[in-house]
């Protein structure tokens, strides 16, 4: 499989040891300034900015090139760039995050939640913490969890460090080189129940969106990694 890295940074040359490992090749890394000249790549693995990230996948379904997208910051153009993907029979999968362990925990969440549904004593909340080089808050993947929370709640909405008394609090945490840690919290006046993923290690990252890739060659449409894992 010939892979286009759109984005060169820590994320960036970590998919690229764990593609190589696998038996792909890499055909072109694009980062910040480069020519985007895809060299006939078969799939693009997009961990950029989120000020690239949009123009990168328009690039990319105009020239038939399916995307794996994992760069956040940039949602308020996710329905544009759906259209675009459709537009030209394009292949394309987001995710906030693609570890394969958080993407089992998102479906953890959901089920959770929809049992505490009924459980009018519990006050939920999120806790997201990340390494201090992280630009967005909350993360991705805390959003992600908080939707699946959300879609089980009388809560319509989420807020930042519980800044909307009436809203689902996400407090996002930042230090040191943390790769990503994020809590679920259901508590009473006699109980809390958690639900935690911890990730070790960043490899679980790049790994999933390799295995992303390998699985959309061939297929056109709008993808998660619900249909990755068959889930």
């Amino acid at each position: 499989m010939k892979i286009a890295l759109l984005g060169y940074g820590r994320m960036g040359k970590m998919i690229e040891g764990i593609a190589l490992d696998r038996g792909h090749s890499i055909v072109a890394k694009i980062d910040n300034n480069d020519p985007f000249e895809l060299n006939g790549a078969e799939v693009a693995i997009d961990f950029s900015t989120p000020d690239a990230a949009f123009g990168n996948l328009t690039k990319c379904f105009a020239q038939g090139v399916p995307v794996i997208c994992g760069t956040t910051g940039w949602l308020d153009r996710f329905d544009e760039a759906v259209a675009n993907c459709s537009k030209h029979d394009g292949g394309f999968i987001y995710a906030s995050n693609f570890s394969l362990g958080v993407n089992l925990f998102f479906e953890l969440n959901k089920k959770l939640a929809q049992m505490m549904q009924p459980q009018k004593d519990y006050k939920t909340s999120l806790t997201e913490i990340h390494h201090i080089h992280k630009l967005d808050a909350p993360s991705g993947t805390g959003i992600t969890l908080a939707e699946g929370v959300l879609a089980h709640s009388d809560k319509e909405n989420w807020s930042l460090d519980g800044k909307v008394a009436e809203d689902l609090p996400i407090y996002s945490i930042r230090e040191g080189e943390v790769p990503g840690t994020h809590t679920v919290t259901y508590e009473s006046k006699v109980d809390t129940i958690e639900i935690t993923h911890e990730a070790h290690n960043r490899e679980g990252f790049a790994l999933g969106a390799v295995v992303a890739a390998e699985w959309i060659i061939g297929k056109t449409g709008i993808f998660t990694m619900k249909d990755v894992l068959g889930l």
